[in-house]
């Protein structure tokens, strides 16, 4: 059913309908996504400024190293590229560090990542 067209409308009813279905689940998924970063985030907030009150410093190597190990065997477990898995979240514990050293900044602290 191959043709050089690219436009959706030459494509079979069935496919369609069923790329639809696929592009719908993807989208709940996204959404998904989205909220349980948000929930993730709101949680690293209350972290943030626990340390914060406590003059700790933002970032934490030994726990981002056992986060990460642990991400990695996850995705393995569920068949996705460990790499890829990894990179994501080190993506999100330095937005993490970042809204930690803000935290820091705005309560008075001024704690750095490599503050100890």
């Amino acid at each position: 059913m191959s043709t050089s067209r690219t436009g959706i409308d030459d494509v079979d009813p069935a496919v369609r309908a069923e790329l639809t279905r696929l592009r719908d689940s993807i989208d709940n998924i996204d959404a998904a996504v989205v909220h349980m970063l948000a929930e993730r985030f709101k949680a690293t907030q209350q972290v943030g400024r626990l340390k914060a009150a406590h003059r700790l410093p933002p970032a934490d190597p030994e726990r981002e190293a056992r986060q990460i190990a642990r991400l990695r065997a996850l995705a393995e477990d569920a068949k996705l590229d460990p790499a890829f898995a990894e990179k994501f979240l080190n993506f999100i514990i330095a937005e993490v560090i970042r809204h930690h050293e803000r935290i820091a900044e705005d309560s008075g602290t001024g704690r750095t990542a490599g503050a100890g």
